[in-house]
């Protein structure tokens, strides 16, 4: 069978996973009963509530004869380290530009990926049915950013096409728009190569993901450079030390729309799973038995963040979550580790553990996890990771992109300027304006939050990493100090009402408080610590103002994201299955001072 292997790249929202559920629904016959949901291919339930993809996965459609395999990547600058996982598994890329937005951050890295790997693109420019759609200049940005990036003059030679996702078209012509994507897979089919294959040779096989089934074990996944495989055969795993294990395939698969089909032999070309492959890792190499020989490791970019993780040691853990100890702890990130390859773990005590990742969404994605499946635990604050470069220390730097209205672009620049951002470009836009900075990562930790509030939800940001530069002195991102209890027990609504006008609240009346939990924002720059079980006295006469409503202002609520971008070197966030909440790390006031 002929194959053609494509990702599908592009910044966060520009719409990769909905032009996936294009192709599939135009290629796939259903059977009675079935359909394909709407973004069919982001199956994780973060993913589905956030509306992001947070893990490459792969499809295959049947067009012609031909079979396609299609990697659906992420757009979020914090999982760049799945699209470099899968890039090196594909021949060609669709890459996705938005028909208003034009390049963003996250489109110049994966792009200068899929360029360094030589990789042929098909530039396709989605919602050209936006009011403010400019397809031409959006085509020449994507030209100059390629020509930026060092493309060969193959790849600068790219096919455009122009799509409507949402609505399952692509075309070549703007003039003569098609009702459907049969204009994409000619294009696809025309100018991706076919891998080269050698069916003769020994078999070869890189892992790119791996998966788990309770049935068969842990399944690795990945494209077959050379030879085939029969079910039941013996093979050897070359491991990243070099070491052999002798294993045997005890099913291969491979994809077909949504669904893994089990198959007696796989070839070279192909895009499959394997399972009965047991001790494998991501970027080791499954080869013939008798003539083994290991492929180059897959390697990613370092990370640039890190936080440390703890077991729970407020007075409320062990309430909520089922895995409270450090040994659960330890046992899920090494877990996490195997499949998620740009995250790194060192363990600093028995009870600490340093995890490090590509951003605070990366991290904070994570935790979510962690505590939906039942953990408890407790976090510091997101720290930039530095580097020594010649005796001078450094720290990264992100390319941030802010896309906001006219009347706000001068307080956003402010504020930028007072967090080093240095701003490199300014074009406006209509009634908006487009700012580029380079600036400092730990400089953007709380500002989004801020920069929502100032542009009065009308702003758009993008960042992405930009590389080390020297350390750019101390900043001050956070302007108020926290409200913290100095009592155990119920909050009062009459001890919240008296202190409302000292800061701003976290916290409902009713709910239970401990010493040293954080229970608001102060509205001044210290902490201040605060008496919220507090309640009326009851006397039996009856005064002036007894029956006066108490007014509450509603409480701020934090999300893990706000929470994480809240807290202040000397807190934690303390993470359970239902729910979050920040303390002090020394509980006890006394001892703080």
């Amino acid at each position: 069978m002929e194959y053609r292997n494509i990702a599908i790249i592009a910044h966060v929202d520009h719409g990769k996973t909905t032009l996936v559920d294009g192709m599939l629904k135009q290629t796939l016959e259903l059977k009675h009963g079935e359909e394909i949901a709407e973004r069919a291919m982001d199956s994780n339930d973060l993913e589905r509530e956030r509306g992001i993809t947070i893990l490459a996965k792969n499809t295959a459609v049947e067009y012609k004869g031909v079979k396609i395999n299609i990697v659906d990547t992420p757009g979020h600058a914090d999982f760049g380290g799945e699209v470099e996982r899968v890039l090196g598994m594909v021949d060609g890329a669709l890459v996705l530009v938005d028909a208003a937005e034009g390049p963003m951050p996250q489109t110049r890295f994966v792009l200068r990926k899929a360029i360094e790997l030589g990789l042929k693109p098909i530039v396709v420019i989605n919602k050209i049915d936006r009011q403010d759609a400019r397809p031409e200049e959006v085509v020449n940005l994507t030209f100059d950013l390629m020509a930026e990036l060092g493309a060969n003059d193959d790849q600068l030679d790219f096919p455009i096409l122009y799509a409507v996702a949402r609505e399952g078209k692509a075309f070549k012509d703007l003039d003569n728009p098609q009702p459907d994507m049969h204009e994409l897979f000619d294009m696809v089919l025309e100018q991706i190569p076919a891998p080269k294959v050698d069916l003769d040779a020994p078999f070869q096989m890189l892992v790119t993901n791996l998966d788990y089934s309770e049935y068969l074990g842990r399944i690795v996944l990945g494209r077959v450079q050379r030879g085939k495989v029969k079910k039941g055969e013996f093979v050897q795993l070359i491991h990243k030390d070099g070491t052999m294990t002798k294993t045997r395939v005890i099913q291969p698969f491979t994809h077909l729309g949504l669904r893994r089909i089990e198959v007696d032999e796989v070839s070279a070309g192909d895009i499959v799973a394997l399972a009965g492959i047991e001790d494998a890792q991501i970027g080791e190499t499954v080869a013939d038995l008798a003539d083994p020989e290991a492929l180059p490791i897959i390697t990613v970019d370092e990370p640039t963040v890190s936080m440390l993780f703890q077991p729970n040691t407020s007075p409320f853990a062990g309430k909520e979550g089922k895995y409270v100890t450090s040994r659960h702890l330890n046992d899920r990130l090494k877990r996490e580790v195997m499949t998620n390859v740009s995250l790194k773990v060192e363990e600093i005590r028995p009870d600490e553990f340093k995890v490090s990742g590509r951003g605070e969404l990366h991290l904070s994605i994570l935790l979510e996890t962690m505590r939906r499946e039942g953990y408890e635990v407790q976090v510091g604050a997101p720290q930039v990771i530095t580097r020594e470069i010649d005796g001078q220390k450094h720290e990264p730097v992100e390319h941030l992109v802010i896309d906001v209205p006219e009347q706000h672009a001068s307080s956003v620049i402010g504020v930028l300027g007072a967090r080093k951002g240095q701003m490199v470009n300014m074009e406006p836009q209509g009634s908006r304006v487009r700012v580029e900075f380079k600036i400092p990562s730990r400089a953007l930790f709380g500002f989004r939050t801020q920069f929502l509030s100032m542009t009065q939800g009308e702003g758009i940001m993008s960042h992405i990493f930009d590389g080390y530069a020297p350390w750019a002195g101390d900043l001050k991102t956070r302007q108020n100090g926290s409200l913290v209890s100095m009592e155990d027990g119920s909050a009062f609504a009459y001890s919240i009402f008296k202190l409302q006008d000292r800061g701003s609240f976290f916290i409902d009346p009713g709910q239970d408080v401990y010493v040293g939990m954080i229970v608001g924002e102060n509205a001044r720059e210290q902490d201040m610590n605060v008496n919220v079980c507090k309640n009326k006295k009851l006397t039996n006469i009856r005064s002036a103002g007894a029956d006066e409503a108490l007014t509450l202002i509603p409480p701020k609520r934090l999300s893990l994201e706000d929470a994480l971008e809240y807290i202040a070197d000397d807190e934690l966030v303390e993470l359970t299955p239902q729910s979050i909440r920040l303390r002090k790390k020394v509980l006890n006031p006394s001892f703080r001072k």
